[in-house]
């Protein structure tokens, strides 16, 4: 799988890329990976309702043919687009997701020190505000399964004949303000944070390359093997 850091891109011009590149590639075209950050934009899924965007202001609205609900990216945010054929990987969709979301847990933990969570039925990566870099398990009781949680990292995919694109958005340092001018991922009152708020200091560039390697190591094929770090 080639890597390609494409730096700072709007979406928009991004997307069409992405589609271009699914829509044309054959059995034999190479799976890449495309590392970018995105000018300010908020972005609504395929089934996205609009009442999650309750003030978009000067920032636009793209919508997707991706999963999902709104989201916001912006310049200091390490996203990542693997362009992959799961048919060669070998794997579906639930497959997929989970090896996303255990690549950015992996990075969490090597690049940060920080621990990675999922929340059923929520895709995506969480961690406890108030202590994230604990190894305690979260407790599934509670009737809010948010409570005590931010969300640093959003999954967004698109799968066409076993060809997958769109992908998932790692929140390093960048400005959150406009997270709050949206219920994130369709979640009222959901906080969104980066590692900057936790009290890590990253620079993008290694969480982008920590990132495309934990990607790299998880999209190999069904028998990759790979380390699990804290969950």
């Amino acid at each position: 799988m080639r890597t390609l850091n494409l730096g700072l891109r709007p979406y928009a011009e991004t997307e069409a890329a992405m589609r271009a590149y699914t829509a044309a590639r054959t059995p034999e075209t190479a799976d890449e990976l495309w590392l970018v950050q995105h000018e300010p934009v908020f972005t609504q899924g395929l089934a996205g309702r609009s009442e999650h965007v309750l003030a978009a202001g000067d920032i636009p609205v793209v919508h997707t043919d991706r999963g999902g609900q709104v989201t916001y990216h912006g310049p200091g945010q390490v996203v990542a687009y693997p362009l992959v054929d799961l048919r060669r990987i070998g794997i579906y969709v639930k497959e997929y997701v989970f090896r996303i979301e255990e690549a950015v847990i992996e990075t969490l933990w090597q690049g940060a020190g920080v621990v990675g969570h999922r929340v059923r039925g929520a895709p995506g990566i969480y961690v406890r505000l108030a202590a994230p870099h604990s190894h305690e398990r979260l407790h599934t009781e509670s009737l809010d399964p948010f409570r005590g949680l931010g969300k640093v990292a959003a999954l967004g995919i698109k799968v066409s004949q076993h060809r997958a694109y769109h992908g998932v958005a790692l929140n390093v340092a960048m400005d959150l303000a406009p997270f709050e001018r949206i219920n994130p991922c369709g979640y009222a009152g959901l906080r969104t944070v980066d590692l900057r708020t936790l009290g890590v200091q990253a620079a993008w560039d290694d969480m982008a390359a920590l990132l495309a390697q934990q990607l790299q190591r998880r999209l190999q094929g069904p028998a990759a093997v790979f380390s699990r770090g804290p969950q």
